[in-house]
Parts: C-alpha cells; structure tokens; sequence
C-alpha cells in the first residue's frame, strides 16, 4: 500500500473490515480498508504514535505517543473511518505500550523505568518492561533487558511468578493456550504455560522480532 510515511504498528477493528495503522512519520493514526487495500481515514496526533491498543469496547484505541512517551492519545474510533483524537491521558511513568486485559482493565509498561501500572495500580517490575499479554485470568509481562517474564493476577495484580527467558525477549503474545516471547537478541522463541513454567525454547532465526501463531 502507498500513502505511508513510516507505518509502524496496526489494531484490527472488530467489523473485520477496517484496522488501524499509526504512521509515525506523519504524526497520525490511519485507517485502512483491508478488503479494497485503500486508505479510508486519517487522525493528526502528536509526534511520535508508535504502539496501539484496542479497547475491549471495540470503541477506543490507545495510542502511545514514543517509545517511552509522557503522553497516550485515546482516539475514538467507533467509526472506524471517521477516527477522532478524543483525549490524551499522562501515564504516571514514560510509557511504552497500552495492554486491555479481557476484564477491560488497562496495563501500561515502561520504556524506560523498571514500573508497571496494572489499572491503575502503580507496581515494581524488572528492568524497562515493555509488553503484556493475557491469558486464563493472568497477565504476563516481559523484560527483554533482564531476561524475565513476571506473572501476575490480572485482578489483584499479586505477582504470582517469574520466569528466566533469553535477554532481547521483548514481545509477548498468547496462542493456543500457551505464552509466546521471541528474542531480538539470540533469535530464540520461548514457549510458557500458563503458570509461566518455560515448555519448550526453539532457535528461529538469527534474531526474532515477534511471533503469533497462524489458523489454517
């Protein structure tokens, strides 16, 4: 597709017809048709829109504005191709991506400080973690520079348990009832359970960026 500066990252809005791609070269977020291929709607936001994260109501999208941003644009897109800035909330550290738990609660992670915000509740964490993911009532988030995933409660946000994964494990996704963490650094995939107990850990690639799992 053409019309992008520097597209970086994309929702899936829940008509199965439209998602949403922030261009942080254009300081926007941008709404595509995925049928036709097209550009359909636009929103100006503040420099740098990066992660995007789809609020459970399928109405609101939470936009990290950086890497490590002092700010979080909430855009309304319940017209998926008339999105509207809304808002912008100030999370309590420099954040790096929004995470929704199926509850609806929103988990932030930190680019830079060792914090994580569980709704609302500000909480230790290893160093910089980046990214969650959630499954069977438990929210699991990754520290690529100490080599950890933390476990915790989704609804209590109690740490429940913590695994040693390889260092550069930064994404973190769910899949067929197993936790997902490749690795930028060592090019590794490492396969969790749902208590966070490390199942199986496979060599992919020279470095691994992300990794979702394909329903044929």
């Amino acid at each position: 597709m053409e019309g992008f500066a520097e597209p970086r990252y994309t929702a899936a809005a829940p008509d199965g017809r439209h998602a949403f791609v922030s261009d942080s070269g254009d300081a926007r977020l941008v709404t595509i048709d995925v049928l036709r291929g097209l550009i359909v709607g636009h929103v100006r936001l503040s420099p740098w829109p990066r992660h995007v994260s789809l609020a459970r109501d399928g109405r609101t999208l939470w936009v990290s504005l950086g890497t490590a941003a002092d700010r979080i644009a909430v855009v309304d897109v319940a017209d998926p191709r008339r999105p509207v800035h809304a808002a912008t909330i100030t999370p309590p550290f420099l954040a790096h991506d929004v995470g929704f738990a199926p509850s609806g609660r929103a988990w932030i992670t930190s680019g830079e400080e060792s914090r994580i915000s569980a709704h609302g509740r500000v909480l230790t964490a290893d160093v910089a973690p980046q990214h969650v993911t959630f499954l069977g009532g438990r929210a699991y988030v990754t520290s690529g520079a100490s080599g950890t995933v933390r476990v915790y409660d989704e609804r209590s946000a109690r740490l429940l348990a913590m695994a040693r994964v390889p260092a550069g494990s930064y994404n973190v996704q769910f899949a067929a009832g197993r936790i997902l963490t490749p690795s930028l650094d060592e090019g590794t995939l490492t396969v969790l359970d749902v208590d966070g107990r490390v199942r199986e850990r496979v060599r992919v690639a020279p470095s691994s960026h992300d990794a979702c799992l394909a329903h044929s």
